[in-house]
């Protein structure tokens, strides 16, 4: 064990803790309607709370000890084993932490995600419902994402598919994920008829800053020890967010007329998307560039693919963290080329095979995570009743499911 290893990948592990709770509470309470501002606030927490729970379960074995290309094996159900302070590590990917503490990192992306897909369906779907959905996704959908790309017996990892800090694992099957669930609901009440703006963007600069913040610890973090590449990836995760919030504003300004703060908030986290499969992966000079097409490329997908699709993904999910995620796996693969800066090897034929090899694990990780989406929203559906009634979206999900308001009269 290395003493400095230890510390920095606790101090990440609670820097994304911090992206959950307080970070994506607040980021989706401050983009909700107020009447239905703790609802989304209670979803996030509780879908970040049931996803870990079922990671220390069953999860992380599922996720990372040997077993198939799609799937691991059940050795380390409920921790079992995890806490050997004197046994040699045999998880191949690890050097010089605690493997228990690899499962404490790991869990808070699993949490990540399943927060995430809860503002695809805000504001209309039920607090318990919800949380069976996200449990059943956790389990058929997740899972085997996470150990195809990341354990190394998984079929992407194996065949060479990049993704250093979670672009295919969280963001694009979030994305998915979450779209298909939005299309399953339907449209809020009243969607495309009247106007639907956030109640309150102070909150949601404040959530977008604890996002920010806890990203370092996302990508740098990936790294699993205090070296080279954890600062790489800690550099290059601003220079994406910082040049995803000017790329932003200026297409919103060529196209709008004025640059917003939301806009702003939103370019910053597709920048951030953008990176996060290449952080420790690229040269610096690439990540302005990954931050700022990735910013363009989720301004369409919200402004303009979203309404294309006719479906109400409230808080765009999948516009941001879906096409951000594409976009970023794609050109993990064009940057990560020697004859660009990166790591691997040069030549024309080497960047195109790595594309190639990105564009599978984009492929494959959307059609799983929207299958299982499908499959576990219709379970949701049949066993509890996701949808909220007219009469409770209108008097607020705050108050029918919670009993309590944001704001008392």
């Amino acid at each position: 064990m290395d003493k400095t290893d230890v510390v920095w990948m606790m101090v990440s592990t609670l820097l994304v803790w911090l992206m959950c709770m307080p970070g994506l509470a607040l980021f989706y309470g401050g983009l909700a309607r107020g009447r239905h501002a703790l609802s989304v606030m209670s979803q996030v927490s509780a879908a970040c709370a049931l996803a870990t729970l079922l990671w220390f379960l069953y999860g992380y074995s599922l996720a990372f000890t040997p077993g198939f290309g799609g799937l691991g094996g059940w050795s380390r159900l409920g921790l079992a084993g995890l806490y050997q302070p004197d046994a040699t590590t045999t998880l191949p990917l690890l050097g010089s932490i605690p493997e228990l503490l690899f499962a404490l990192f790991q869990a808070t992306f699993a949490a990540i995600t399943c927060g995430l897909i809860t503002g695809s369906i805000a504001e209309r779907a039920r607090f318990g419902a919800v949380l069976c959905f996200i449990g059943l996704w956790f389990t058929l959908g997740y899972l085997p994402i996470a150990h195809m790309v990341w354990a190394s017996d998984g079929w992407l990892h194996v065949r060479g598919a990049l993704d250093f800090a979670g672009g295919t694992v969280v963001h694009i099957s979030a994305g998915a994920a979450g779209l298909v669930a939005a299309r399953y609901l339907g449209p809020r009440r009243g969607y495309g008829r009247q106007a639907m703006p956030p109640h309150s963007l102070p909150l949601n600069l404040l959530g977008a800053a604890l996002l920010w913040v806890g990203w370092f610890g996302f990508n740098g973090g990936s790294a699993l020890a205090a070296n080279e590449q954890a600062v790489l990836a800690l550099a290059n995760t601003l220079l994406a967010a910082i040049s995803g919030v000017l790329a932003w504003a200026l297409v919103e300004k060529l196209f709008k007329g004025k640059a917003s703060l939301l806009g702003a908030m939103s370019g910053a986290i597709a920048g951030l998307v953008g990176i996060t499969p290449a952080a420790g992966l690229v040269a610096p000079a690439a990540a302005p560039l990954i931050g700022a097409l990735t910013a363009w490329a989720a301004w369409f997908g919200v402004n303009h693919l979203k309404q294309r699709l006719g479906i109400d993904d409230a808080f765009d999910v999948f516009g941001i963290h879906g096409v951000g995620g594409i976009i970023g796996a794609l050109l993990t693969g064009v940057f990560y080329s020697g004859s660009l800066g990166g790591p691997g090897p040069a030549g024309g034929g080497a960047l195109f095979w790595q594309v190639w090899l990105q564009t599978e694990a984009v492929l494959i990780s959307l059609s799983w995570a929207g299958l299982t989406a499908i499959v576990s929203i219709w379970a949701a559906d049949r066993l509890i009743g996701l949808r909220a009634s007219s009469e409770q979206e209108s008097q607020g999900l705050d108050q029918t499911d919670h009993g309590e308001t944001a704001y008392p009269a």
